[in-house]
């Protein structure tokens, strides 16, 4: 069975044969080791410097950590929602006393930074920024780096859900000065639901040290306090860890470089509707950081069609996709070992173990291929034009 949804993505075998382990002491040298290499690993992942915490809870739980950890009731902060997961993201905050202003744009319509930067400069007692960096429930990715370049420059807080970009789509994390940062283990990290990943800056620990909404199994306080010695403050979903340390050492060995997604939608192409009547419901994508072409690894994305490079120059297949359906999300593909690629090309039904959702043309070497050229390659393919 192939799930074609946002989340929970497909495990490869490698994590459901790890979850088979048998339980262990988490109070115990062999968890806080496997605690200590995870927490390493997610450091790198989220390109940070800061501290990451593994919280057992849906990504919710881990919205709802961001705020509680450095917001007091009544504190004003900019709620950016242009979707579900950006409104769901200011009710949390305004549940716990926050005084909420919503920045909004049409669903699936990314919001325009300098209508954030004006909505700052006309409040000054804004303390912080909510933004869904990709937006779930319509597939649109927000200008994360633009945001954040204003929310610096005005001196707030900026708190991000990340939970269906992150591992997927590049967010460095430090380099963006992101305060909080949340993910969830069933999106990109390819394991089961149950684990909130948190990234925290010093800002953030500052705002911590201030902060008066009620927290006691959020508390941030807590899990530094027993991630000194590798431990969790509560028990934590152990099979799930098993299963996300496997998944960190695939993600790494392929490198940081390999999984930026090209996804570039030609529907301009055909007018408003696919002929198979799949619609766009986003608008032209906006790049911030676009894979480098001719990179080891990258992906390029049609409606009808991706196209999958490798550092072969070898083009595969991965899914054919079947159903119809709105495709709306951004479309992670990991590539898997060329040994393995090779070993079962031609077998349509085969995945990467991520989401996949339309067809793959085999067709040209793509090493090097220029942006400018994407495209016009893309319409061929869509139209089953030979590419030579």
């Amino acid at each position: 069975m192939q799930l074609r949804i946002p989340g929970p993505t497909p495990c490869p075998p490698q994590a459901l044969e790890a979850m088979g382990q048998q339980m262990m002491n988490h109070r115990g040298q062999e968890f806080a080791g496997i605690l200590e290499s995870i927490t390493r690993k997610l450091q790198q992942i989220f390109q940070t410097k800061g501290d990451v915490f593994l919280l057992t809870a849906s990504g919710t739980g881990g919205m709802e950590a961001a705020i509680v950890n450095t917001l007091s009731p009544g504190d004003k902060i900019l709620s950016i929602s242009n979707g579900l997961f950006g409104k769901r993201f200011g009710d949390i905050a305004e549940r716990y006393g926050a005084e909420v202003i919503r920045l909004g744009s049409e669903w699936g319509k990314p919001v325009d930074p300098d209508e954030v930067g004006k909505a700052l400069g006309a409040d000054s007692d804004i303390k912080a920024v909510l933004v869904v960096h990709n937006e779930t429930s319509t597939g649109m990715t927000n200008q994360l780096k633009d945001i954040s370049a204003v929310v610096k420059k005005l001196e707030r807080l900026l708190l991000v859900d990340a939970i269906s970009s992150l591992g997927c789509i590049n967010l460095p994390t430090d380099d963006w000065s992101c305060d909080v940062v949340v993910t969830g283990s069933q999106k990109g990290w390819m394991v089961p639901p149950g684990l909130a990943m948190v990234g925290v800056s010093d800002r953030a620990w500052q705002a911590h040290a201030q902060a008066k909404m009620p927290r006691y199994y959020w508390d941030f306080g807590k899990a530094k306090k027993f991630l000194d010695k590798w431990q969790t403050p509560w028990t934590p979903a152990v099979s799930i860890i098993y299963a996300l340390n496997v998944t960190l050492d695939l993600m790494l060995a392929e490198g940081l470089d390999t999984w930026t997604i090209i996804d570039i939608r030609t529907m301009d192409k055909y007018g408003p509707d696919d002929k198979r009547g799949l619609r766009r419901i986003t608008p032209k994508p906006q790049f911030n950081d676009p894979a480098p072409i001719g990179s080891s690894h990258f992906l390029v994305a049609s409606y009808k069609k991706i196209i999958l490079g490798t550092h072969s120059g070898e083009l595969v297949t991965l899914l054919t996709y079947q159903g119809q359906a709105n495709i709306h999300e951004p479309i992670p593909v990991r590539p898997r070992p060329r040994e393995k690629i090779i070993a079962e090309r031609g077998d349509e039904k085969e995945s990467t173990g991520r989401m996949v959702l339309a067809d793959v043309y085999i067709g040209r070497n793509m090493e090097g291929i220029k942006r400018g050229e994407i495209k016009e390659l893309l319409f061929r393919a869509a139209n089953r034009t030979e590419i030579k």
